[in-house]
């Protein structure tokens, strides 16, 4: 049996274990390979994990283990030393871990398609937030060549808050992108404090939230014209490379 799972905690539901579970019943690879979530409060679990589970062959990590889970890492592949995060660890056949980020790799390939789609090629973006999550947007931002500000509601050097956000800076920043968790599935009235009054038919809202499918941040975009578009297609760009990085060697 080859067993993949996804560390982190709290994991509700999980698009991860669904979308794993039925890509091996569709390659009719059910019966030797399977997924599962694994809630762990903290990575001193990991060793604990690992040992308890040899079986493991690859996880993917979400909030909180992104950053913590670094120093279990035997190597870092150069996606996860761009972005200073982890989302996905192979277990080597000698057992050691290797950290890579596919959440770069999925953020950066939907953003370009849908810029092609609309023929659209912002210049400047705002990332809201600052979590682990922003930090593969950021590297992706980084190699588009799309100048980017950093929003937050406790900003920290080189970073602005809510409140200055302005006619000026919402005008010359046409792609606004969604680094943190408000709007998710079950408080779907959440959104970031951003002027919403103030976006226009040139605006892009990306949100990484893919659960409801059209998050309060897009509605209020829509309202005003802006294109919007939520993070599932990310998911499942990071997915496959998940499985790519899992089956090479293996």
């Amino acid at each position: 049996m080859k067993l993949f799972g996804l560390i982190g905690y709290p994991l509700g539901h999980s698009f991860s274990k669904e979308y794993f579970t039925e890509k091996f019943q569709q390659l009719g690879i059910s019966e030797t390979h399977r997924y599962e979530k694994f809630e762990i409060i903290s990575t001193d679990s990991l060793i604990a994990l690992l040992v308890a589970n040899p079986d493991l062959v690859g996880l993917n990590v979400t909030i909180p283990h992104k950053l913590s889970v670094m120093p279990y890492l035997y190597n870092l592949d150069p996606s996860a030393q761009k972005v200073g995060a982890v989302n996905v660890i192979k277990i080597n056949k000698d057992k050691t871990l290797t950290g890579y980020n596919s959440d770069y790799y999925g953020f950066k390939n939907s953003l370009s398609t849908w810029m092609k789609t609309y023929n659209l090629s912002p210049k400047k973006a705002l990332v809201l937030g600052n979590g682990g999550a922003a930090k593969a947007i950021k590297a992706a931002l980084t190699d588009l060549i799309i100048d980017f500000k950093v929003v937050s509601r406790t900003p920290a050097e080189n970073e602005i808050n809510y409140e200055v956000l302005d006619e000026e800076i919402i005008a010359s920043h046409e792609l606004v992108i969604n680094c943190s968790p408000l709007g998710t599935y079950p408080n779907v009235a959440a959104s970031p404090a951003i002027p919403y009054h103030l976006l226009s038919t040139n605006h892009l809202l990306y949100d990484l939230v893919y659960n409801p499918t059209e998050t309060a941040f897009m509605k209020q975009g829509a309202a005003f014209g802006s294109k919007t578009m939520n993070g599932y297609e990310m998911l499942v760009l990071q997915a496959e490379k998940s499985w790519e990085i899992w089956n090479d060697g293996h």
